[in-house]
């Protein structure tokens, strides 16, 4: 085995060197701040030209290199570290997403010298790392993560990251993007944890803490954990747990174990049993309001400095659930005027006399979540806790309750919370909506549940890399929703069968000159640059149907071209009075050229009992609320959407009817849907948004402002949408008398 020897501190770092290296196992990894360059000693021979070292390091591990494509790679990686322009960069970029669109390496079907070279010359090029969290390029973007995230390079990151200097390593909590890190992670040894409330569905704000926490168990070979917070009775039910697992399947999660903050309420008790005999708790039974005002001006409670004998006859009552028992809460002793008013005696114990849903009757005490979540990320061996910014405050609390416990420390590695423009993510407000009546249910396609936005077509693929970028970024802003959808549809585009699709409301018949006295049914690929998709069969008459908007549009003796048959010649229209047109006659011209025609129109067989078309519904929808974000003490029924579904009776293809219920497709002309199964006989389609501006603005109008109550005056000057002036020389001006501008004609007769 050979030694590699880097810097950290070297520009451009040799990203190629150390991920040969790392993939094949055959030099150890060596930083030294005081290398010069890279080196590789191998069987007494010193390497110091990466490329070279790239090569050796192949030949010796046997990994190819002699592809005749692998040189273009090669010469395309030299060239990368001398382009600076955005628009070159891009370029660049755009050239290899192609290449990967179809391809999973970049030659052939396994890794190869080439991938590294190029993934090395990407991953050195700091504004090319920056443009690729853009997710402007899917595939290459899939190619990257993919090397990225193999064993050996996770390993080599996490060296290289412990390399740094430290101002080099907080420089790093801002940035969003690849290479996260863990702090004090140890392979094999890493412990995360998912702890949702079994108490509703998981929101696309639980989806980037499952999948966080999923990615640094893989990345360091370790455990993820979900466990259930189940200790407040009121709100839990068993039914929530099981609709959380299938989330969490949805999105492609999951845990090494399964466990419950319930399996560990004795020893939790036994723990705050300790804290009270220790004097780091007390009870108290100030009322809830007034404790609020107590702990904000920093008042210590009157029951601060009670006896321990007489804290564990109180608590002894909240234990039984007595009348006395439960007056009071068990208080840890923190602090009472700390400036960070999470250390001001929180409450770690409250009663509730409700059945729980795991442990019946047992219990009529509970810990909050402030004393159990530590105490148990402790018990169950988890090594880093990931948990949002808003939680920042309570990390001291996190740490006093460990530290006060005598138990095992845990990192904590937080991030930011996720929020979206227009989105609601409010347990309390989402369950208004589904009281009300205004959405069908939880996975209501206008929510932001995962059940949601899943049946809203967002793929795991694409919700998985949009979490990832956005990493370790701490900026708490409301996201716009074009990035991910923008995201879902490169992912999907490439995989989405083509169909065809017809608006049913004054949709016109078409007769063709030329066409063909019977039907003919042809078979076409399902996507034209896609063969493995599959093929579909395509039937041509004689008598076609097309829709009123694309008619209305078409000028006599035109040429268009009907997609996938050819050009044809309008020769007549028929119109009714109302304006609608009813009739069409075109002349096929099969010899037209296409590349010639303004107008490519999709077009649908007129249905027949042999080749009948199938009905189906299109569905679009807008944003539930029509305020990009609602304040604290906004009412959500002020700011309801009026109109949010919008549905569209058409006829389709008869080979939409292979598709099975979440299959995701493309009706031409009209976007991408997924099939959401049958429903009274037709089959259902959901529009899914492809992240440009029109597909994601609110369809709300906004509302006119209100007439005035006042009648208006014969006299009143016409409305104008002219903006109004002050009158400059104010109402007594003489017309006629001194002035030199020339005269006009009054505009506005009289």
């Amino acid at each position: 085995m050979g030694t590699l020897t880097v810097s950290a501190k070297l520009i451009p770092f040799p990203w190629a060197a150390v991920g040969v290296a790392a993939y094949t196992e055959k030099a150890e990894l060596v930083f030294d701040e005081t290398a010069k360059g890279t080196t590789l000693q191998l069987d007494g021979t010193t390497i110091t030209e990466e490329e070279e070292i790239v090569h050796a390091l192949a030949k010796l591990h046997g990994l190819s290199d002699d592809s005749s494509k692998s040189p273009a790679f090669f010469a395309l990686a030299k060239s990368l570290a001398t382009v600076t322009a955005v628009p070159d960069i891009v370029a660049a970029l755009d050239s290899i997403d192609d290449h990967l669109t179809y391809r999973t390496f970049l030659v052939g079907h396994e890794i190869t010298v080439a991938d590294w070279m190029l993934w090395g010359a990407l991953k050195a090029h700091a504004r090319i790392v920056g443009l690729l969290k853009n997710n402007n390029q899917p595939h290459l973007l899939r190619w990257f993560s993919h090397l990225e995230s193999l064993d050996g390079i996770q390993a080599a990151l996490v060296s290289f990251t412990a390399a740094k200097t430290v101002k080099a390593r907080s420089n790093q909590k801002t940035a969003a993007g690849f290479a996260l890190g863990l702090a004090n992670a140890e392979d094999g040894k890493v412990v995360t944890r998912f702890p949702p409330e079994p108490s509703g569905y998981l929101h696309i704000g639980h989806a980037k803490a499952a999948l966080l926490n999923q990615y640094f168990a893989k990345m360091y070979h370790g455990k993820l954990i979900i466990r259930f917070d189940d200790t407040n009775p009121s709100k839990e039910r068993t039914e929530f747990e099981e609709t959380i697992l299938e989330d969490l399947h949805l999105m492609d999660v999951h845990g090494d174990v399964v466990t419950h903050t319930s399996d560990h309420f004795d020893t939790l008790y036994d723990l705050a049993l300790k804290l009270i005999k220790e004097g780091k708790a007390y009870t108290d039974d100030t009322e809830q309001a007034q404790m609020r005002v107590e702990r904000g001006e920093g008042i210590a409670s009157a029951h601060r400095d009670d006896s321990v004998e007489a804290n564990l006859k109180h608590f002894a009552e909240m234990t039984a659930g007595t009348t006395e028992g439960l007056r009071w809460c068990l208080r840890a002793k923190v602090s009472v005027d700390n400036p960070n008013k999470a250390m001001r005696d929180p409450v770690i114990y409250r009663c509730n006399v409700l059945p729980h849903h795991r442990t019946g009757d047992k219990w009529k005490v509970y810990p909050t979540y402030d004393f159990a979540c530590p105490a148990v990320d402790s018990i169950e061996g988890v090594t880093h806790a990931l948990r949002t910014n808003e939680y920042r405050d309570r990390n001291p609390q996190y740490h006093w309750m460990t530290e006060a416990l005598g138990i095992r420390q845990v990192n904590i590695w937080d991030f930011s919370r996720l929020n979206f423009i227009y989105t609601l993510l409010s347990k309390r407000k989402l369950h208004w909506f589904v009281d009300q009546g205004l959405v069908r249910g939880w996975d209501d396609p206008r929510f932001p549940t995962v059940r949601g936005i899943r049946r809203r077509g967002l793929t795991v693929e694409a919700l998985s890399q949009f979490m990832l970028t956005q990493g370790p970024s701490q900026a708490a802003v409301s996201l716009e929703w074009d990035s991910i959808w923008a995201l879902n549809k490169k992912i999907i585009d490439p995989l989405a069968p083509r169909h065809w699709a017809i608006v049913t409301e004054k949709m016109v018949p078409v007769t063709i000159t030329g066409g063909p006295t019977s039907p003919e049914v042809k078979v076409l690929p399902k996507h034209k640059k896609n063969a493995d998709i599959g093929e579909k069969k395509t039937v041509y008459t004689s008598a076609i149907l097309v829709e009123q908007e694309d008619a209305l549009s078409f000028e006599d003796q035109e040429e268009l071209t009907l997609m996938d048959w050819g050009n044809a010649i309008v020769r007549s229209k028929t119109t009714n009075s109302a304006g609608v047109i009813t009739a069409i006659l075109m002349e096929l011209h099969l010899d037209g050229d296409f590349r010639k025609t303004k107008k490519k129109i999709t077009w649908l067989s007129q249905s027949t009992s042999t080749h009948p078309l199938t009905p189906v519904v299109l569905l679009d929808y807008d944003y539930l609320i029509t305020k990009k974000k609602l304040e604290e003490n906004d009412n959500v029924a002020d700011f309801v959407t009026p109109v949010t579904e919008f549905r569209e009776t058409a006829l389709a293809d008869a080979n939409v009817s292979d598709l099975k219920k979440g299959d995701i497709m493309q009706f031409e002309r009209k976007g991408y849907f997924v099939f959401d199964g049958v429903v009274n006989g037709n089959l259902e389609f959901i529009k899914i948004p492809d992240g440009k501006a029109a597909s994601l603005a609110s369809k709300a109008g906004v509302p006119a402002a209100a007439a005035s109550a006042t009648p208006k005056a014969e006299s009143a000057p016409p409305v104008t949408k002219m903006y109004q002036v002050e009158k400059v020389y104010g109402d007594d001006v003489n017309a006629a008398g001194g002035t030199t501008m020339y005269k006009v004609d009054n505009v506005y007769k009289a």
